[in-house]
């Protein structure tokens, strides 16, 4: 078995490294990196723009270059969230809570070594997964149904309020409001318009890139031009040897990178988790088993390694139950779902056999990718310095011009940039008042499935709550949730719960 594998995977490589596929490999990860780091350019647009492009391309080589560009795009978002607290990606808003603090104490070097360490160590981990594991992990996936699935969502709810800086209950009452914005829209079940107030544009939801550019983007733009005093970066610069961490550094990484990896491996195997979901849950698990939970959100080294880790854990293990299921895990797998359909690839159990070159041509192609990335991005990090010398009232303000050229590409409408305003002022309010915005987008993005799932389970019951405690699985995650809620009361009782955070707006 492992001889076959290995003579697989060399197959594999064979056909990444050959000139045009490794040409289209690299022009894939060139171009993700730099859609990355600039605000508000998705993915989304990006691989649907590119999409006609594979229609007279050869199967593997267009496969290689959305592929190149899925988790290209992983190191420029980190990049643009650690530099500039802009996350252009919903799974890197949490990395902006500890990494942009590092910019502002001068250590924004040393976070975006870590970061390129933990992006490399988390994608090897979900490669090697998906090479060797991922037989037995889609029969361990096809045991989550919907009472599993909705008792995950709730696990990852009650830990998302740790989320927040400070009060708790703050934390609920955004993770609370996440879960409002998630409901509006269509129903699913019933095809009846929530909280739309007439509006046709709000019948497809809100969308998760105006909110995450809303309230870390513009909300972030509002405070910074209201402050008293702004922190003058113009004279940092970041050099080459400035990115590697110091040993005290890697020694606080080398844990959560290692945590960070697990949970984006399992996160993948679930359709619909993705790396968003994946990165929330480690940085939210980080915290919790942390000694100094206070360090969190003012510049902490294992919040920003892990949900970097468990990003790219995910993004590479995302590709098993899309290749191997035709189930894809989130809306750009879907893309590259429908690129393998138009290319007259049927994705499922049988690509493995029917169609070698591109399983194991993309597995290798994995590899070849992301050294490719750690090259180009160690010499371009300078580019990317640079834009910190540029004096606030020039920089902010070309940020908010991309985010709403983002925006608009997203579906070709001003509605989109008008939502993204509207957001990020109210965003802007809510952190006056104190309210992180972190947990709001774990609530946006788990709600609408803990709420699917949950429909979906009652049914297949008949209304039984029991069918969330029947399976040991769903069992164990409601023990969990208890567990936790008992934890939180404790801790809240004792009065030790966490260190106390000094409010960082009026400092």
């Amino acid at each position: 078995m492992m001889g076959e594998t290995l003579g697989n995977l060399a197959h594999g490589f064979s056909v990444a490294l050959q000139p045009h596929n490794l040409l289209w490999s690299f022009v894939g990860v060139l171009i993700g990196n730099v859609i990355g780091v600039l605000p508000g350019m998705g993915i989304m647009a990006t691989i649907s723009i590119l999409l006609p492009l594979t229609f007279g391309m050869p199967p593997v080589a267009a496969i290689l270059m959305l592929a190149g560009i899925y988790y290209g795009a992983q190191y420029g978002g980190a990049i643009c969230s650690i530099l500039l607290n802009l996350p252009c990606h919903a799974s890197h808003a949490v990395t902006c809570l500890d990494g942009y603090p590092m910019t502002r104490a001068g250590r924004g070097g040393a976070a975006l070594g870590i970061t390129m360490m933990a992006a490399f160590f988390g994608a090897a981990f979900g490669i090697v997964q998906m090479i060797f594991f991922a037989p037995f992990l889609v029969s361990v996936a096809f045991r989550f149904g919907p009472a599993e699935i909705c008792t995950l969502m709730l696990l990852g709810l009650l830990a998302g309020a740790t989320l927040a800086r400070g009060s708790a209950l703050k934390g609920i009452a955004m993770t609370l409001l996440g879960l409002l914005l998630g409901t509006v829209g269509t129903d699913v079940d019933t095809g009846t318009g929530r909280f739309t107030f007439g509006s046709l544009s709000l019948y497809n939801g809100i969308d998760l890139v105006a909110l995450a550019l809303g309230f870390f983007g513009i909300a972030e733009f509002l405070k910074s031009v209201n402050a008293v005093a702004v922190a003058d970066v113009t004279g940092m610069t970041i050099r080459t040897r400035d990115l590697m961490p110091s040993r005290k550094d890697m020694q606080q990484a080398a844990f959560p990178i290692l945590r960070g990896t697990l949970i984006g491996s399992l996160c993948s195997l679930i359709p619909g988790t993705g790396p968003t979901i994946a990165s929330f849950v480690a940085y939210a698990a980080e915290k919790r088993i942390s000694r100094t939970p206070g360090l969190f959100g003012r510049g902490a080294i294992a919040g920003v390694a892990s949900p970097e880790a468990s990003t790219h854990s995910a993004v590479q293990g995302d590709f098993i139950p899309t290749m191997s299921l035709g189930i894809p895990g989130d809306a750009v797998m879907a893309l590259i779902l429908g690129a393998l359909i138009i290319q007259g690839i049927q994705p499922g159990p049988q690509l493995m056999t029917e169609h070698p070159d591109i399983f194991w041509g993309l597995i290798a192609s994995f590899w070849v990718g992301n050294i490719m990335l750690v090259i180009l991005n160690v010499p371009m990090i300078g580019i990317w310095v640079k834009l910190l010398r540029i004096p606030f009232r020039f920089l902010f303000p070309l940020a908010l011009f991309f985010i709403c050229v983002g925006v608009y590409s997203t579906n070709n409408e001003m509605f989109g940039v008008i939502q993204t305003l509207v957001i990020g002022v109210i965003g802007y309010g809510l952190l006056r008042l104190g309210f992180h915005p972190a947990p709001v987008l774990l609530g946006f993005v788990l709600g609408p499935r803990l709420e699917e799932n949950f429909r979906r389970a009652l049914t297949i019951s008949r209304g039984d709550l029991s069918v969330f405690v029947e399976s040991p699985i769903s069992a164990a995650f409601v023990a969990l949730a208890v567990c936790l809620l008992i934890g939180q009361a404790y801790f809240a009782w004792s009065g030790a719960r966490r260190i106390p955070v000094p409010n960082t707006l009026s400092e």
